[in-house]
C-alpha cells in the first residue's frame, strides 16, 4: 500500500490541487482499497497503530511536512479537516458489518457463526 502511496507522489506534491481534494483522493482510493474487507479482520491494538502510523504519513505527504517540522498529528487532521482518524472509519464499518450479519435470517452461515447456533434447532453438533 506504501507503494501505491509513493507512485502517486505528483498528486500529493501538486500546487495545483487542493489539499481538500487530495483528502477526497486519499479516502476514495488509498483507504479503501487499505480497509478492504476490513470488516471481517480481527483487529488488535497493534494493528491500529500501524494503521494510525500509515495514515499520518499519508496526510503529512499531502500536507508536504515531515516529522521534522515538529508539527503535532492532531494539528494536521485539523488543518485538513478530518474529523475520523482510519481506527475510527474502521470500527464504523466492524459495526455496520456486525448489524448487517445482526439482521439476517437465522439460516443463513454468517449469522449463524455469530450466534453460534442454528435458529429451530438445540444447537450445532
Amino acid at each position: 500500500m506504501s507503494g501505491v502511496v509513493r507512485n502517486s507522489d505528483d498528486i500529493w506534491k501538486s500546487k495545483k490541487i487542493t489539499a481538500d481534494t487530495k483528502v477526497k483522493l486519499y479516502q476514495s482510493l488509498v483507504q479503501s482499497a487499505l480497509l478492504y474487507n476490513s470488516e471481517t479482520w480481527t483487529i488488535k491494538e497493534e494493528h491500529k497503530r500501524k494503521l494510525r502510523v500509515f495514515e499520518m504519513a499519508v496526510l503529512r505527504r499531502i500536507c508536504g511536512i515531515t516529522r521534522h517540522d515538529r508539527i503535532r498529528n492532531i494539528d494536521v487532521k485539523k488543518d485538513l479537516g478530518i474529523k475520523n482518524d482510519i481506527t475510527a472509519v474502521l470500527q464504523q464499518r466492524l459495526l455496520q458489518y456486525f448489524g448487517h450479519i445482526s439482521r439476517m435470517g437465522p439460516d443463513r452461515y454468517p449469522y449463524v457463526l455469530l450466534q453460534g447456533k442454528v435458529h429451530g434447532t438445540r444447537g450445532v453438533g
